[in-house]
């Protein structure tokens, strides 16, 4: 079976030096571009994270502090990145809660301005965790009927991904070969910021998801709580948060001036 695409998708892997989306960089990025007439291209880069890889990291991954030490950072690779990925869509395997929300985080630091406003993603793990909840390599034996005997190398995983979803449109037939369709499907909640503290209520308002304005609307907090947005903006959260969170702020000033 072959994707029915009106665009590009853009499956990738991200090895990182931990799971912080915040502070931990990425090591190696894989990208599996399929489109809609189905040719393929590929690309995988080593990253210098300019910060040293825990060793109980390089020993689930492979990658050292020596193998990447001569490696461009992901700043000097960002362009290049963000042309692959810039007119697709994305997929991954726990790419909603995890890649895609690093990924966003290392665009910003290098100062490109990454939005997912045009794109959809199609989290195969989900997808998975909804019909048969196991982990990648049991998803890829499962479906694929054959060993990831090279797990957690970006390439080999990014494949895997691309090979089990083929395999998991072929076994249920309600799962609609859609992109838009498999993202809806893929995705846990309505996230406005990747890592989950902005969410979209029942009528599609923005809320926050945490601490002491759990489930209040953004912009009634704002209103009342002008501090609340600087406290915020200082404080340690992912910079696509602060990035949602400014335009939702910016979006109210401009509806009142207008």
């Amino acid at each position: 079976m072959e994707l029915k695409l009106t665009r590009p998708i853009c499956f990738f892997d991200l090895e990182t030096t931990g799971m912080n989306v915040a502070h931990d960089r990425i090591v190696e990025i894989s990208i599996l571009k399929v489109y809609p007439n189905g040719n393929k291209e590929s690309k995988t880069w080593l990253v210098n994270p300019e910060i040293p890889i825990p060793e109980v990291v390089v020993a689930i991954h492979g990658i050292s502090n020596d193998k990447v030490a001569n490696e461009p950072t992901f700043k000097m690779l960002s362009r290049e990145i963000y042309n692959m990925i810039k007119d697709s869509d994305l997929g991954g395997y726990n790419s909603d809660r995890f890649d895609i929300p690093l990924l966003a985080e290392e665009m910003l630091r290098a100062d490109i301005d990454f939005d997912m406003k045009n794109m959809v993603s199609v989290d195969v793990q989900t997808i998975f965790h909804k019909m048969e909840k196991r982990t990648l390599e049991a998803a890829y034996k499962f479906y694929c009927d054959k060993d990831l005997t090279d797990a957690h190398s970006a390439a080999a995983d990014t494949k895997a991904t691309y090979e089990v979803l083929m395999s998991q449109l072929d076994r249920y037939p309600e799962l609609e070969n859609n992109i838009k369709k498999l993202a809806e499907f893929s995705t846990h909640k309505k996230t406005v910021d990747f890592a989950g503290f902005i969410v979209l209520d029942e009528d599609e308002d923005e809320i926050f998801s945490f601490g002491k304005h759990k489930g209040r609307k953004v912009l009634e907090v704002l209103d009342k709580e002008p501090g609340y947005f600087g406290w915020i903006l200082n404080a340690d959260f992912p910079l696509y948060t602060k990035k949602v969170l400014t335009q939702i702020k910016l979006s109210r000033l401009n509806n009142k001036l207008g």
